[in-house]
């Protein structure tokens, strides 16, 4: 079930370990899992009312559900315009370096949902309610994340990570190589989001972060592109 996190804001724990995660902003369901989360989800948005539905990139675990969940609560969906083939084709891997290896294989077969209509394309600086939006790219080209400067929250999806994806073990990482289109940019991305001194930090893959030691800003610090 959803764990309030700050006031209008809910984090749904989809994983065990919170390796993947979605949430809900002001009314607004940031990213929707993998295609096997939708019972979770819907758990939650039967006691949280929803209006719309918004994607950080179209990955197989961020819009496993989104195509199901815009049918059954008749909302629309928002992402970039770089996002928009692969959101509405469901062919959410084609980016990945190597798509055709045999996780983006397993991802794109188990993993991902059907493509679904995108209503409108978001960019740099329009809000979604008192989120306002910021391109990161590098993960995926049209990477979106939504920063709340009223209270620090920001809505990191997979620009890092809280935990290593292969042990689960938290500690912030970057997104592997194999799922990343350009990482030099990614990391020009977190540089970009360090600066905004985010109080409380919610990334796609981990636990939420409360910053109040700087952990981002110092991980941030001593990154080499790789």
């Amino acid at each position: 079930m959803a764990q309030q996190i700050a006031k209008e804001v809910y984090h749904i724990s989809l994983m065990p370990r919170n390796s993947i995660n979605c949430y809900i902003i002001e009314g607004v369901l940031v990213d929707s899992g993998i295609r096997s989360s939708y019972k979770k989800i819907t758990q939650s948005l039967s006691k949280i009312p929803i209006h719309l539905h918004v994607l950080t990139h179209a990955h197989p675990d961020h819009q496993g559900c989104s195509d199901k969940i815009c049918n059954e609560f008749k909302i629309p969906l928002f992402c970039h315009s770089d996002e928009v083939i692969r959101s509405e084709t469901g062919l959410v891997t084609k980016d990945y370096p190597s798509h055709k290896n045999i996780i983006a294989k397993f991802q794109q077969k188990y993993w991902a949902g059907k493509g679904h209509k995108v209503d409108k394309t978001i960019k740099e600086n329009d809000m979604i309610g008192n989120f306002r939006i910021i391109e990161t790219p590098g993960h995926s080209s049209g990477h979106l994340s939504f920063f709340r400067e009223k209270d620090g929250i920001l809505i990191i999806g997979d620009v890092a990570t809280n935990m290593n994806l292969l042990t689960t073990r938290q500690g912030l990482h970057l997104p592997p190589n194999i799922f990343t289109t350009n990482q030099i940019e990614n990391i020009k991305s977190l540089r970009k989001l360090s600066k905004l001194r985010p109080k409380i930090i919610c990334f796609g893959h981990g636990p939420v972060m409360v910053n109040k030691n700087r952990e981002f800003e110092i991980f941030v610090d001593n990154l080499t592109a790789v």
